[in-house]
């Protein structure tokens, strides 16, 4: 909801130093987060042994249903033995099983192709142009810059259904969300962005954004200098190795 991501090197270090467990929630980072697509773990690059139990859903990245959890042999026979849904559940179905190895093959590349990278990439730049686009028209957006979440904040209660019905109107479906999912004062809409839109698609949608936004008086935002862009060094730097660096939207 908040578009955030966990400082995960920061809470590994209390983990250990405190002798706690670490359950990490992957549902909406994983397949889209890190260079390789492999969530937040990828993204910080850490190591996957210092997180005690990784749980991840299939049904966003890899198009399908259900879920997993990841951890040691221990905990895994333990919850295959006691846990109700491991117990009295039905198993998963051929076809809900094949979608989700034929979508993990194409994010690791073994299927012969740069699919699965370049679409790793595309999202990435969606994401940071999406977001710099944003700001420099003066909204105010939370969460991380590399998040596929982005919430607009619209805060008054009466904008929600109007920011909704205004860009349908100009035919742009959006999500707006209030209390009591959020605060009752922080009401926003939120999007959320796929590798397979496309640089005309962002552009479309936020042309209709800004119009809404003026009409509505929703640019609160006073930043001067965006702090990030989709041409950072660091971030080109980051995905240089994938075959989609150079094919980019621009």
């Amino acid at each position: 909801m908040e578009g955030s991501i966990v400082k995960l090197p920061e809470i590994i270090q209390i983990k250990k130093k405190y002798r706690a467990y670490l359950y990490l929630d992957e549902a909406h980072s994983i397949g889209a987060l890190g260079p390789r697509g492999r969530g937040v773990v990828d993204y910080w690059s850490c190591n996957p042994k210092d997180v005690d139990v990784l749980m991840g859903t299939f049904t966003k990245s890899f198009g399908s249903a259900g879920g997993y959890i990841g951890g040691s042999k221990k905990l895994i026979d333990y919850i295959r033995l006691k846990s109700h849904s491991a117990c009295y559940a039905n198993s998963m179905c051929a076809p809900v099983a094949q979608q989700i190895m034929s979508s993990m093959r194409i994010i690791m590349g073994l299927d012969g192709t740069d699919e699965g990278r370049r679409r790793i990439g595309q999202l990435a730049w969606n994401c940071r142009y999406f977001r710099r686009r944003l700001h420099e028209m003066g909204f105010i957006i939370y969460g991380n810059m590399d998040s596929p979440v982005v919430p607009l904040l619209l805060f008054c209660p009466g904008k929600i259904a109007a920011f909704s019905r205004e860009c349908l109107k100009r035919s742009l479906a959006t999500v707006v969300v209030g209390f009591p999912a959020t605060p009752i004062i922080q009401s926003r809409a939120r999007f959320c962005l796929s590798a397979a839109h496309t640089k005309e698609m962002i552009d479309h949608a936020l042309n209709i954004i800004d119009e809404v936004g003026t009409l509505l008086s929703l640019k609160y935002s006073r930043m001067s200098v965006v702090p990030f862009s989709e041409k950072d060094v660091e971030f080109q730097k980051r995905y240089s190795h994938l075959p989609c660096t150079d094919n980019l939207q621009k």
